[in-house]
């Protein structure tokens, strides 16, 4: 945000994004092979510490295995936005979250943008969509939007159930997500049955839901999705003795922000070691039956002699915590919340290549475009992955030059009391809060204390002074945040309007119903302080 607003840097890029959809591919020469196919499957919520050592040690992922044989691994691969909409937002547009303002997942990309399948289609490329797409706007419940519009309101309530475990089913159980089996049927079906007999390429998305914890019916009306649901099939893949059990700080040292996460994830109360340590093992089974999703789909490539001519990316909107820093869920810069899986395997990519530089979701969509060799726009948040799959310099193929030393992920939703940026690059992570000033900063050496353990921010202020200065060349992160808080109060009071005489009765009946019914007219006060 360097010039004018976000708004208005996003409708450049819309302006720019439709230019680019009536540009021309580049032209084939004698010597160029045919274009690739590609997938792109992206599941919900898979830690990408997951698919490299030593995270790979806690369950069998034979699939993600197969992917780093035959292809090459990112280690440093981030969320733009740990939360779904905003996330998958930045994914199918190229832009960091500020730029779109896709403030929560309520808030996200207008259902006319031009994403890269928009443009691939438009360049003669076979398209097909299967499963989670949620990078519009206008979805999720009315708790979920809520919770993120009132997070400055002076109050603190729970609006998670508390995280669990269910096992379902028998030992030879391993349909458990039905609904991500049956989009799983319907890619295979149409690779089989359509994409075999293409004379033009084509471009292959399937959306999966897990490893996402579901729906907990238990906790009441406008109840969360706070339960690790897997069957025994999944949980014998599991390495019990590698689970690690998560080191957690005092309530009394925690960040304040890290606080109020915990406290509204319902994580303050007291777990057992044996609680933490089913959670994580149900979470890596659940990452277990995502794998063999992904199985299915290069499966079906292979019999039917389409793998060797398709690229196949696998990747993640953002990653789980899982009982880490006594959380659950994502909306933290934590890497278990902010890591995600990202590999890449197909016509010339390197095989068993393992790429330490950072890169992010937004690189997916100029990635999409060199691929099916169509003119990358200038405007976007993201650079291609192809350089460095290839192993060229940036500067050799990207009129850009190189691709920054640095990646920018960013929050504005429920469950955390103030807009987040953070700065990942060389060793450090940087995380600093709202105006950069009313929120103390945080700042992890992952080399040295990858747990992130202990905030090194007051040792390092020359470090600090620098990183900052970084992130306010990349963004006016002040300015964003308070444009989410006076977008934040409008949506609130747009809303209450619309409910008239009924507000009071909606609004103690959200997600944080069980808190709120203990004192409604205290709370009710609160947000008119706020208004």
């Amino acid at each position: 945000m360097r010039d004018g607003g976000p708004l208005e840097r996003a409708g450049l890029a819309l302006l720019l994004m439709a230019a680019g959809a009536g540009a021309r591919p580049r032209p084939v020469g004698p010597g160029d092979q045919p274009r690739s196919n590609v997938v792109l499957v992206a599941c919900d919520s898979l830690d990408g510490r997951l698919t490299f050592f030593p995270g790979n040690q806690t369950v069998d992922l034979p699939s993600i295995n197969f992917m780093k044989r035959h292809g090459t691994v990112f280690l440093n691969a981030y969320t733009n936005s740990p939360i779904c909409c905003p996330s998958r937002a930045a994914m199918w547009s190229g832009l960091f979250t500020h730029l779109t303002e896709s403030w929560n997942n309520f808030k996200g990309l207008d259902p006319h943008y031009v994403t890269w399948m928009d443009l691939m289609e438009k360049h003669g490329y076979r398209s097909q969509k299967f499963g989670k797409l949620d990078f519009t706007s206008g979805h999720h419940s009315v708790s979920n939007r809520v919770e993120a519009w009132t997070r400055d309101v002076k109050f603190l309530l729970r609006q998670e159930g508390r995280p669990m475990v269910k096992l379902t089913g028998h030992r030879k159980q391993f349909r458990v997500m039905e609904t991500d089996w049956q989009n799983t049927d319907k890619a295979v079906k149409w690779i089989k049955e359509e994409a075999v007999n293409f004379t033009q390429p084509f471009v292959l998305y399937l959306g999966l839901n897990l490893p996402h914890p579901y729906p907990s019916p238990y906790a009441g009306e406008n109840f969360g999705s706070s339960t690790f649901l897997t069957s025994p099939y999944w949980l014998e893949k599991v390495n019990y003795e590698a689970i690690k059990i998560p080191q957690w700080s005092s309530l009394s040292e925690m960040h304040p922000v890290d606080y109020y996460s915990s406290y509204t994830k319902n994580c303050t109360g007291e777990f057992t070691k044996e609680e933490v340590k089913n959670i994580r093992a149900f979470y890596y089974a659940m990452c277990a039956e995502t794998d063999a999703m992904l199985g299915e789909i290069i499966s079906a490539l292979r019999d039917t002699g389409l793998l060797g001519k398709t690229i196949i990316i696998f990747t993640a909107d953002h990653g789980e915590l899982a009982m880490e820093h006594r959380q659950f869920y994502k909306m933290s810069m934590y890497e278990g919340s902010s890591h995600v899986p990202l590999l890449v395997m197909g016509p010339s990519v390197r095989e068993q290549q393992q790429i330490p530089s950072v890169v992010s979701l937004v690189d997916i969509y100029p990635t999409m475009l060199d691929i099916a060799r169509i003119p990358v726009p200038k405007n976007l948040s993201g650079y291609s992955l192809m350089p460095l799959l290839h192993e060229k310099t940036e500067s050799e193929v990207s009129p850009r030059g190189p691709r920054p030393s640095w990646v920018l992920s960013e929050f504005h939703g429920c469950n955390v009391n103030s807009s987040v940026y953070m700065l990942r690059t060389g060793k450090w992570k940087y995380i600093t809060y709202s105006d950069g000033s009313s929120v103390p900063p945080q700042l992890f050496d992952l080399t040295a204390d990858p747990d992130e353990l202990t905030n090194v921010a007051i040792k390092f202020p020359v470090t600090i002074h620098s990183l900052d200065k970084i992130l306010r060349s990349i963004v006016n992160y002040p300015k964003v945040s308070s444009s989410v808080q006076h977008y934040n109060k409008q949506q609130f009071i747009s809303w209450k309007q619309s409910l008239g005489h009924n507000y009071s009765s909606v609004i103690a009946n959200l997600r944080w119903h069980q808190d709120w019914l203990k004192d409604q007219k205290k709370y009710e006060n609160a947000i008119d302080e706020w208004l």
